[in-house]
């Protein structure tokens, strides 16, 4: 059974969803494949899961956590998944490339497959699809749009703050 609550963040309105107790998305505003506001359940803003992402959220954004603890359930393709294990493993400030996580993965010619599974990851800054830039260091795709994507980077390596 989903269900869901939004929480402000200063990225904007964050919306959370979990099914059976377990964070399975976190949604930002104008998100690309951000799925129907239908498919997130019912509102329950008391949820366990959903009190301890905001509190753990409200640390991140404060700059005092750096590696999150949620229990997660990432719904998605075998590929997808493995996808955003190796995401998980992006530490906090630095960036991979497309290509890196497809070595990583021990395909190295799977990069395009790599930022298509990137694109649909479910559960946004936790799971830090924002790491992941193009071979050249150019930003690329991100769901949540680039301006979030670089403010993002640059709030966790320092060079800005909200």
């Amino acid at each position: 059974m989903k269900q869901h609550t939004v929480i402000d963040s200063p990225y904007g309105p964050l919306t959370l969803v979990a099914d059976d107790g377990a964070l399975c998305g976190l949604y930002m505003t104008d998100q690309r494949h951000r799925p129907t506001e239908e498919s997130f359940g019912e509102p329950d803003a008391t949820l366990y899961a959903f009190g301890e992402a905001e509190e753990q959220l409200a640390a991140y954004f404060e700059g005092e956590l750096k590696e999150f603890t949620l229990e997660l359930r990432l719904n998605g393709t075998p590929f997808q998944r493995t996808v955003w294990e190796q995401l998980s493993r992006i530490p906090y400030g630095e960036t991979r490339s497309y290509g890196e996580l497809a070595d990583a993965l021990g395909n190295p010619a799977a990069s395009r497959a790599v930022g298509m599974a990137n694109g649909k990851n479910p559960i946004g800054i936790i799971v830090p699809c924002h790491r992941v830039i193009g071979a050249n260091g150019s930003l690329t795709g991100y769901g949540g749009g680039l301006d979030r994507k670089q403010r993002l980077l640059d709030f966790e390596r320092g060079t800005a703050l909200f």
